[in-house]
């Protein structure tokens, strides 16, 4: 059977192994390759930023921060995204497709809540591992960030704020992430069946299905994005009300006091542009490798759970 021909709809009962290492290989691919436009995304969205730290766009942006800071500092960071993606993403897949599975019906038709209720399941228990290596990474991103790594910066975490810092945004990234993942999965389940009704292995309709889900749920779910950066900068700032945020509800009312409703907007063109082509470029990854490592010897279809 040659690739073309594969039967991708029989895909979803590839091994866990193969889910797993398939998820965790797209994760960081992902995170990393545009790992700078998450940067001034997170630095457009910070509440009260320094006077050097405030961009009229994210072309602005990106040429003052490469410029006045350095190229370097847009990927300051990245290495937590590294090491907390992969398996916060093998977990997140390997989740998914089990859920997807379960909940799908067995003539295979497309079911919105099948999916969206498996991107819901395969996000809680991946953003539980993957919430402090977002702490730490964000830390990281600020105007004025001093730390030199990861392990730095999260031992002075740890020290000055406690390990509740870690996880205070973690029921305000669960409320945006369950229901970005809901019209994420959704969206590109969709696509993917519109687009491609065949059910063979089709990497541009991975591509256009990924990039559509991912600008959708990136653009919904902006205003829950900005509320998780406060809560996640708000040791690095000097304002004492930021500081004293313990959860949603305060976040945005601090958002809406500061800059009405139009905070809620803060860095929602950089949010889009990194998300659509990095979920084109997560799904297409994982994809392929799930085809390519179904074929394998070791990653065959015995042994799922």
């Amino acid at each position: 059977m040659t690739e073309e021909d594969l039967d991708y709809e029989t895909l979803p009962t590839t091994s866990v192994a193969t889910n797993m290492l398939a998820g965790a290989l797209a994760g960081i691919t992902e995170h990393t390759v545009m790992y700078p436009l998450d940067s001034v995304k997170t630095r457009m969205q910070v509440l009260k930023p320094s006077p050097q730290a405030i961009y009229s766009g994210v072309v602005n942006a990106l040429s003052r921060i490469s410029t006045a800071e350095g190229s370097a500092t847009l990927w300051r960071g990245v290495t937590s995204v590294i090491v907390g993606a992969g398996p916060a993403h093998a977990l997140y897949f390997a989740t998914y497709e089990k859920c997807k599975e379960s909940f799908s019906s067995r003539d295979n038709e497309h079911n919105h809540l099948a999916h969206a209720s498996a991107g819901a399941c395969a996000t809680i228990v991946s953003d539980g591992l993957m919430n402090p290596f977002d702490v730490i990474k964000q830390r990281m991103q600020v105007h004025g960030s001093t730390y030199r790594g990861v392990i730095e910066c999260g031992l002075d975490i740890f020290r000055k704020e406690g390990l509740s810092a870690f996880y205070i945004s973690y029921p305000t990234t669960l409320m945006m992430t369950v229901p970005f993942q809901a019209v994420h999965f959704s969206t590109y389940e969709y696509f993917r069946k519109k687009l491609n009704p065949s059910g063979e292995y089709d990497p541009k309709t991975h591509i256009a299905s990924g990039a559509m889900a991912g600008a959708a749920a990136a653009a919904l779910t902006n205003p829950l994005d900005v509320a998780k950066t406060l809560l996640q900068t708000r040791g690095a700032v000097q304002d004492s009300s930021v500081r004293a945020a313990s959860g949603l509800v305060q976040a945005f009312k601090l958002i809406h006091q500061h800059h009405g409703m139009k905070g809620f907007a803060m860095g929602i063109k950089a949010r889009v542009l990194s998300h659509m082509p990095a979920t084109a470029i997560c799904w297409t990854t994982y994809e392929f490798l799930k085809m390519f490592l179904s074929k394998q010897p070791g990653f065959a279809t015995e042994g799922t759970l």
